[in-house]
């Protein structure tokens, strides 16, 4: 194949402006297509933060109602269980609203068993178990509003209000800067008991429980035995794995995964219909020599195979070269809106799912062209000479 290069780069450079604008065409394509992929992963709350070994229980109707604070001990007791740890969302907002942060109030003690991912360093762990009005923050965050610790932060809440003064501010010492090793480093937790004892609404009630399993395996038959513990009661929940339950919050913002597959398919099938266009016509230009090329021995598979060749050479240098700058484009997007998504970035999938595309599309654009160069009868080539 590599010795026909040569062959196949001088037909590319025929008709410069034509290729040139086809070839912009594809690479507008793969950009949008990574810039998708990326926005995806952001809204879909990215699926590889989600542990194996790790169940979500909520509230049977909606996760934004909440539970009952004993039910983490009884949750806690069920066979199978290793340890669990509730979660609160907080609805963080420093200094102005556009600096929205992802926030939480958790059960400190347990959230280090729950989540082993997260690393401080042992003093700060222990700072931020021994103060109540402590918080953990994620490096990007620090990074990006100057924080250290030591600092006392004020976050304001955009849910909960003070039952001392009805404002909706807690001030917050900065414990440790943790580490987490599946990329979730722009989030900030705090001690649950400190919201609790202080905030005006809804006293003694979680958000939710995170639990882990000993057994992934057996994660069906835990959830079950777990939801069964408050099947009728005035709070019933629904367990589900961990990834289940963040898709389930992307969903509420609808569908967002059909709706950009919906418009990658669109932009996909205007640029088959033009690198198609570029190549029939490449090929009605070429007759004569493709009879002369019959002549010299190619039969019509040789032929069909340069025709797929040079359509995947022109694919495949312009999704190269969009992915490329979707790669680029994604991570001044991550710095831009790091308050609203944890974690943005283009997938490493995207790259293999981006090959995939080239060597489909190509064939695909290359199908009508490569059925008339075969069923083309030197004759007939020779004369249209």
């Amino acid at each position: 194949m590599f010795k026909y290069l040569p062959l196949l780069w001088a037909n590319l450079g025929r008709k410069r402006l034509r290729t040139s604008l086809t070839l912009a065409s594809i690479v507008v394509a793969f950009l949008l297509f990574g810039l998708m992929q990326t926005l995806r992963v952001a809204m879909t709350g990215s699926p590889e933060l989600a542990g194996i070994d790790r169940l979500i229980t909520m509230h049977k109707t909606s996760f934004v109602q909440s539970l009952p604070l004993a039910y983490l001990n009884r949750v806690k007791g069920v066979d199978g269980v290793v340890t669990a740890s509730s979660q609160d969302w907080f609805g963080g907002v420093y200094q102005e609203d556009r600096n929205q942060i992802a926030a939480f109030a958790i059960d400190a003690p347990t959230f280090f068993e729950v989540y082993n991912e997260y690393k401080l360093k042992p003093e700060e762990k222990q700072a931020f178990l021994q103060d109540r009005t402590a918080v953990i923050v994620g490096p990007m965050i620090a990074e990006r509003f100057k924080w250290k610790v030591g600092d006392t932060i004020p976050m304001r809440s955009n849910i909960w209000t003070r039952k001392d003064d009805g404002g909706n501010s807690w001030p917050m010492k900065i414990a440790g800067i943790y580490q987490a090793s599946n990329g979730d480093n722009q989030s900030m937790y705090f001690h649950y008991d400190y919201l609790n004892e202080s905030r005006a609404e809804i006293r003694d009630m979680i958000g939710w429980v995170v639990v882990k399993v000993k057994d992934p395996d057996r994660s069906a038959d835990i959830a079950r035995s777990i939801d069964d513990l408050f099947r009728n009661s005035s709070t019933e929940t629904k367990t589900s794995t961990e990834k289940a339950f963040i898709q389930g919050f992307a969903n509420q913002m609808g569908n967002i995964g059909k709706l950009l597959t919906f418009v990658a398919a669109a932009v996909f099938f205007t640029m088959l219909l033009v690198t198609a266009n570029t190549m029939g016509q490449a090929i009605r230009e070429r007759i004569n020599e493709i009879g002369v090329m019959k002549t010299l021995g190619f039969s019509g598979a040789g032929v069909t195979f340069l025709i797929i060749a040079e359509a995947i050479l022109v694919t495949g240098l312009g999704g190269l070269i969009g992915l490329g700058l979707a790669a680029l484009a994604s991570k001044g997007i991550g710095a831009a809106v790091a308050q609203f998504f944890p974690v943005l970035g283009m997938p490493p999938a995207t790259w293999g799912i981006g090959v995939v595309l080239i060597v489909l599309l190509g064939g695909l654009a290359a199908a009508i062209p490569c059925t008339q160069a075969s069923r083309l009868k030197i004759v007939d080539a020779l004369r249209k000479s």
